[in-house]
């Protein structure tokens, strides 16, 4: 896929965050962004988002995406279910025949990693049911998507696989990632991404890990007491040192896109890359024009 416009996008996860900022970035270029996760104006029995009561939907997320200049399409997927995501992938399959892009972004578990106070927890004093939890979200989810999904990305040519995470391979594996559980979940999705480039890669497909920065999402927000327009005023209060480098959602997202866009992206296979990165390397910027690089810091 070299022109964004008129390609089939599915994002993974795209309620809010890097997701919901993902499909935003693929609707800015005129693609048909379909948005998958659990949080729905109209529920279906018994998909019950981690992040339950929080107000953000995929029909918010499709809606944006159509706005921008794309199509967006919300479908309310529990990626936990076999059942569903096989649901989804026939659905897919009667209406496009194929996608060109599958950006896989579920996550679910902030809520379960904890606050800062409660990091650095040893396994033997950490919740194992919170902690197998945390697994199932972050990597029953991506194999489950990947093994019903990809199989409609081989079956048009060039198509392009985005597994997102936090922190390159480089990173954590020098650095331990707030508890076993989720040190674990983070390295893990790396590898996801690395191996799947492993199988894509011959078949003309290129699969990749990507971190975003310190991402400014609607719950970061929040926890700083801040909105969009007026996050500046966290710097130096509620924020700690060096959230001055944070980064809109989109930023990740015009990156991935432009990723999509490259007639040479197979040179990223198997790659684990930050959002700044990719910035740089296609010219994107944030929002506000910056290329913030959090990851700079470290």
């Amino acid at each position: 896929m070299t022109d964004p416009s008129g390609s089939v996008v599915v994002v993974a996860g795209a309620t809010r965050g890097a997701g919901r900022g993902i499909a935003a970035a693929f609707g800015e270029a005129g693609a048909t962004v379909v948005c998958t996760g659990r949080s729905s104006r109209n529920g279906r029995p018994g998909v019950v988002s981690d992040y339950a009561g929080r107000p953000e939907t995929i029909e918010e997320t499709a809606e944006l995406v159509t706005a921008l200049g794309g199509t967006g399409i919300a479908r309310q997927v529990d990626h936990l279910d076999p059942q569903q995501v096989a649901g989804l992938a026939d659905e897919l399959r009667a209406e496009f025949g194929g996608i060109d892009v599958l950006v896989n972004d579920i996550w679910g578990g902030e809520d379960l990693k904890g606050a800062p106070p409660e990091w650095n927890t040893p396994v033997w004093e950490h919740g194992v049911d919170v902690g197998l939890r945390i697994l199932r979200l972050a990597i029953d989810t991506h194999l489950v998507t990947a093994h019903h999904l990809l199989p409609l990305l081989l079956a048009r040519p060039g198509g392009l696989h985005v597994e997102v995470t936090d922190g390159t391979t480089a990173f954590n594996a020098e650095n331990y990632r707030i508890s076993v559980y989720y040190d674990l979940a983070k390295v893990a999705v790396n590898r996801l991404g690395w191996s799947l480039g492993h199988e894509l890669g011959p078949r003309g497909a290129t699969a990749l890990a990507v971190t975003p920065g310190w991402m400014r999402s609607e719950l970061m927000l929040e926890a700083f007491g801040v909105t969009e327009q007026s996050w500046r005023e966290a710097l130096g209060t509620t924020a700690p040192e060096g959230f001055e480098q944070s980064e809109t959602p989109r930023f990740v997202g015009r990156g991935i896109a432009a990723l999509a866009a490259d007639p040479d992206r197979a040179r990223w296979n198997q790659a684990s890359v930050t959002a700044g990165e990719l910035a740089r390397a296609y010219g994107v910027t944030d929002l506000d024009g910056t290329v913030p690089d959090a990851w700079a810091l470290h």
